[in-house]
């Protein structure tokens, strides 16, 4: 072990030989390779997220509240820089994606199991086809299930249909969960862990909806009305999930405040 850590080198540690050679453009052109790029770093940032929420929920279901904000705050950066790769992927043009769309076949960014696996981590489930991950995740509390279950812990009266239900079904939005938080925000000296939690939520859930918002105009941008890759709507069904929100009742309890 000692030797392999002396002759450790760039290269071996970050497994480039490997990982520079994982691009595989099939047709000759040139924004090809930028798409595959595009697309793999996404994947890359989609799995330390979801190693984020895992600590988080950990964190989060043991009491430590505090010390789940970090993870948390590092989440809602990492969207900030994927919804940024959007303007990379906006610098192609329709005449450039259109040389090369027909080799994407039946794929399609829909089919991300790491991307579906993070909206089940939060609290969006029951969209698309589950894959390994989803499925694993599926059977668990969401990490607003976590919160909710910390709400309780401090005290507020939360009934057994929020605390105990069927993890794999869709949350739906709850009154008495909207009020308890409710009470945290009244209250932000005596709540002051809750209420900080609940607003590195409000910036994950924010963020989300960014990013979902920039892929809406920069597919608009590239192929307007056409269906998209692997037989989605396209912009349309982009459109649809504008307002998904992992943590309803943070957002709807701004209107008693």
């Amino acid at each position: 072990m000692t030797n392999d850590i002396q002759d450790m080198t760039y290269g071996r540690y970050l497994a480039l030989d490997d990982l520079l050679a994982a691009q595989h453009p099939i047709s000759e052109k040139h924004d090809e390779l930028l798409f595959i790029v595009i697309h793999q770093t996404k994947e890359l940032w989609l799995k330390q997220t979801i190693a984020e929420i895992l600590l988080a929920k950990t964190l989060v279901g043991e009491g430590r509240l505090i010390e789940a904000y970090k993870s948390l705050a590092r989440v809602s950066r990492i969207q900030s820089v994927m919804t940024l790769s959007w303007e990379i992927l906006a610098t192609m043009t329709p005449s450039d994606y259109s040389e090369f769309r027909g080799v994407l076949g039946t794929s399609s960014g829909f089919q991300s199991d790491q991307f579906r696996a993070v909206e089940t981590l939060l609290g969006l489930r029951g969209g698309g086809e589950p894959g390994p991950l989803t499925l694993e995740f599926a059977g668990m509390p969401s990490l607003w299930d976590d919160a909710n279950a910390a709400l309780a812990r401090a005290g507020f009266a939360l009934s057994d249909a929020v605390l105990n239900r069927d993890w794999a079904t869709p949350y739906q939005p709850s009154a008495e969960v909207e009020d308890a938080w409710a009470q945290v925000y009244r209250d932000t000296d005596k709540y002051w862990d809750l209420y900080q939690l609940a607003e590195k939520l409000v910036d994950i859930d924010d963020a989300l909806a960014t990013w979902r918002h920039k892929h809406v105009l920069t597919v608009s941008r590239i192929i307007g009305g056409k269906r998209g890759t692997g037989g989605t709507a396209g912009v349309p069904y982009l459109q649809s999930t504008l307002s998904k929100r992992a943590f309803p009742e943070l957002w709807t309890l701004r209107t008693q405040l």
